[in-house]
């Protein structure tokens, strides 16, 4: 091999090398630029869209069970309107909770894990700072328990509730007797575990009285997501409510 030849073989390996370098920097490029488009489309899905939330306690079952991850419509109320019935995700109107959530000590590792999950709506570190109920009333609405047929009425209909949750033997809604009229833009929320939710008939002596303000409402829960063995659509009972909207006083 003369000199000129070895020259020309090394040179071409040199830019070969180079081209090797410069296309792995490229696939480098790529990938992150990608990762970043992911995270800042999960980000405003997250935001403006839907978001995902665990149940912390029993008061909404048997719909939703302890540890039930639910995904929320976060165009409700803001865009698409509430309806009796919607099972709602809010927070704290101020007294609702009787303490803050425990401190959950974590690895940094595992902080950042539920962090990079967060934000593409696959964990719901929040969901303690949250209620999640049911709507009775809307804003107008006159809702009240019990008639002498021990049902509870809504603009003075009686309803009757296949979602609940009593206790055996017991056929009353409320164990609690009230009746109440819906300020504007607010709520009336109860949890289909009827004897065991604090909800808004047990929280009148807060600042709310017991109302869910619209701005308070993070969304409305339309899905089960996990686990799988429970995924299902939830219902948000349309003929429950049947002609209670038409004799609002």
């Amino acid at each position: 091999m003369t000199q000129t030849e070895s020259s020309s073989r090394t040179d071409n390996e040199a830019v070969a090398k180079r081209r090797r370098s410069r296309g792995v920097k490229l696939f480098i490029r790529d990938i992150v630029l990608i990762l970043v488009a992911a995270i800042i489309i999960s980000v405003g899905i997250k935001t403006f869209l839907i978001r995902s939330f665990y149940i912390p306690s029993a008061s909404m079952e048997n719909t939703l069970q302890i540890n039930d991850r639910i995904i929320v419509n976060e165009l409700v109320p803001n865009l698409v309107p509430l309806k009796h019935g919607d099972i709602v995700v809010f927070k704290d109107p101020g007294g609702w909770l009787d303490e803050q959530p425990p401190v959950v000590n974590q690895n940094a590792f595992a902080t950042g894990v539920d962090w990079v999950l967060s934000v593409v709506g696959l964990s719901a570190p929040d969901s303690n700072d949250h209620l999640i109920k049911r709507v009775i009333g809307l804003p107008g609405d006159t809702v009240a328990c019990c008639n002498s047929l021990d049902q509870m009425t809504v603009n003075g209909i009686p309803i009757v509730e296949p979602y609940l949750k009593l206790p055996a033997g017991v056929k009353r809604p409320s164990a609690t007797d009230f009746s109440v009229v819906v300020p504007k833009d607010s709520l009336w929320v109860m949890g289909d575990n009827r004897y065991d939710s604090k909800d808004s008939r047990y929280n009148t002596a807060t600042p709310s009285k017991g109302f869910v303000p619209y701005s308070n409402v993070v969304g409305r829960a339309f899905m089960i997501s996990w686990p799988s063995s429970r995924w299902t659509w939830l219902d948000d009972y349309p003929e429950v409510f049947a002609g209670v909207d038409g004799v609002k006083n």
